[in-house]
């Protein structure tokens, strides 16, 4: 049984503590000072790991031939240390590496919005993620039990266990407004959401005409239980399921949907296992023309990671979008240091698009490679 709801949440952002989806706050750069030993320990701290995985050699090549001969065989320029995968700097905290692995789109459709409940973004639905909370707790998930976890450490992350899934940060409604705003094109484009939690970047796509859309998180609970009903929720399914009363043009639509669902696909997993997953299938990759992340950059020690899986998985002619806090207290990442990282490695370049000075400030960037085709 599905329930539905609308809220409508506001195109801004304020000053103060401010909840945002589901109840989690925001803080106010001004307040650092004041800033607990627990609030800090709620703030995003690590994500990805920096085990090493190897591209196959074609890729490498492909790489290595952005610059002339003399440079790509420089062992000490930029370009071939980014190309290097073997040169990704251990980390002492190294969290216990969680295997990648792709979902499979149920067959049952309706199923996936059981005992879920909907609120209404402009031109979205998502599932409000405090229900799923309680639902959970409830009921033991198989194999995980991050939510019970988060719970009782208080925290929105528990490195390698859970890694903030279960919350809509504010840097997606900085997307969703500036997708509408700039008019982002999504249409025949093969597009990933790396770290996409509740997946509402990805459905904007989806919604959109990309392509194809592929969404990754690392908790497996996240992309069944939150980003797999919201691709479904804003799917026609529903709606045409309830204006239309004749059973084979039922049937018709159901099929429709169930196409143009199959487009998308589900991978859970950490950012490493999840780049050697696509990359060893059987049929040949394809790389991703738009990358989108949001808010995966708050810790500097998992940068290198980053910066591979978009040096590996990127279409030459590609681009990145990501979105991020100026700085994240007690973490120590944020947009500044992470430019300063990708223009040591002088393979990408990054250009801001656009800069939000309501809260905490943030920031939306655009990343390609220096040497396109």
């Amino acid at each position: 049984m599905t329930f539905q709801f609308n809220f409508i949440v506001e195109d801004h952002l304020g000053n103060e503590l401010t909840p945002i989806g589901n109840g989690a706050l925001t803080l106010d750069s001004s307040k650092e000072s004041s800033i607990s030993d627990s609030q800090k320990g709620k703030q995003k701290e690590q994500k990805g790991s920096t085990e090493q995985f190897h591209l196959p050699q074609d890729h490498l090549l492909e790489h290595k031939s952005m610059k002339n001969a003399a440079l790509s065989q420089d062992t000490d320029s930029p370009l071939s240390a980014a190309n290097s995968l073997s040169n990704l700097e251990p980390h002492e905290k190294q969290p216990c590496s969680r295997v990648a692995k792709e979902h499979a789109l149920p067959k049952d459709l309706k199923k996936v919005l059981e005992n879920k409940v909907l609120e209404t973004l402009p031109g979205l639905q998502h599932v409000n993620i405090s229900v799923v909370k309680t639902m959970l707790l409830k009921d033991s998930f198989p194999g995980e039990n991050i939510v019970s976890k988060s719970f009782s450490s208080h925290s929105d992350l528990i490195t390698g266990v859970y890694e903030g899934g279960l919350k809509i940060w504010e840097c997606t409604f900085d997307f969703l407004s500036y997708f509408t705003k700039a008019k982002v094109k999504f249409a025949g484009k093969k597009v990933l959401d790396l770290g996409c939690g509740s997946g509402l970047l990805g459905i904007i796509a989806f919604k959109r005409g990309a392509k194809e859309i592929h969404f990754q998180d690392y908790n497996s609970m996240v992309i069944d239980e939150v980003t797999l009903p919201n691709v479904v929720a804003n799917s026609t399914l529903e709606d045409e399921e309830n204006s239309i009363n004749e059973p084979e043009v039922k049937r018709c639509r159901k099929s429709k949907v169930a196409q143009e669902l199959y487009k998308c696909r589900f991978f859970s997993g950490e950012w490493s296992e999840f780049c050697k997953l696509v990359l060893s299938s059987d049929k040949l990759f394809v790389k991703y023309d738009l990358i989108l992340t949001s808010e995966t950059i708050y810790n500097p020690d998992y940068y290198n990671t980053l910066h591979q899986i978009f040096l590996g998985l990127l279409d030459r002619n590609g681009r990145v979008l990501l979105a991020s806090k100026a700085h994240y207290f007690g973490v120590g990442g944020g947009v500044h240091l992470f430019q300063k990282f990708v223009e040591e490695r002088d393979v990408f370049e990054t250009r801001t698009l656009k800069i939000i000075d309501e809260g905490l400030k943030r920031f939306l960037i655009e990343i390609t490679f220096k040497f396109s085709s």
